[in-house]
Order: C-alpha cells, then sequence, then structure tokens
C-alpha cells in the first residue's frame, strides 16, 4: 500500500519561509514524477511544483523564483522550498506521485500553509 506522509507547513508571516516534506512508501520512489499541489478556501487544486524521475522540475507562474522542488531518491522524500512567503500562497498543500511503472497517482494528506499580513 502507497503511502505519502507529509510534514511541515504551519503559520508564517509575510516574507518568511517554509519547507514541506513528503515521505513516501510503499512505492518505487526513484521511478516516480514527484509534485507539490495546493488549494485554496473555495478554490480549484493547483499545481505548484513537479520534478521528474530525472530531475527536471516544473513551477507555477506565482512560485517561480520563490519556491523551490528538490528530492532526495535515498530518503524517498520529496522537499518544497518556500521563500518569500505572500498571503496569496495560503492553502492546503499536497503531495503527489505518479508512479511511471503503473501509472497510478497518488496523494498525501495535505498540509495546512497559512501566511499572516
Amino acid at each position: 500500500q502507497v503511502h505519502l506522509v507529509q510534514s511541515g507547513g504551519g503559520l508564517v508571516q509575510t516574507g518568511g519561509s517554509l519547507r514541506l516534506a513528503c515521505t513516501a512508501s510503499g512505492i518505487s520512489f526513484s521511478r516516480a514524477h514527484m509534485g507539490w499541489y495546493r488549494q485554496a478556501p473555495g478554490k480549484q487544486r493547483e499545481l505548484v511544483a513537479t520534478i521528474t524521475t530525472g530531475g527536471s522540475t516544473n513551477y507555477a507562474d506565482s512560485v517561480k523564483g520563490r519556491f523551490s522542488i528538490s528530492r532526495d531518491n535515498a530518503e524517498n522524500t520529496v522537499y518544497l522550498r518556500m521563500n518569500s512567503l505572500e498571503p496569496e500562497d495560503t492553502a492546503v498543500y499536497f503531495c503527489n506521485a505518479e508512479s511511471t511503472v503503473t501509472n497510478y497517482i497518488y496523494w498525501g494528506q495535505g498540509t495546512q500553509v497559512t501566511v499572516s499580513p
């Protein structure tokens, strides 16, 4: 059974930084594209950043230059470093894994990030 366990998040002031982590089990992590998505109240879930099995990254325009996604295949963990946070970044953040073996998609439990003005 696949599990994506998220950690990090919380409350931070505008301009602050946070790091999210997502540790996977039950999946061949090195063969999974990983990503972070977020969902603000009343809005649809949106892509924040992705990282492929080969390490290529992609970011939403709204976070480019402020957020950084990385992965540690030895630890089965993907990270999202968030700098210069803005109130508009307030949302529940979800970790995502897309297995290149099965093409199944898995989600973490979500973690709240709140940026105060």
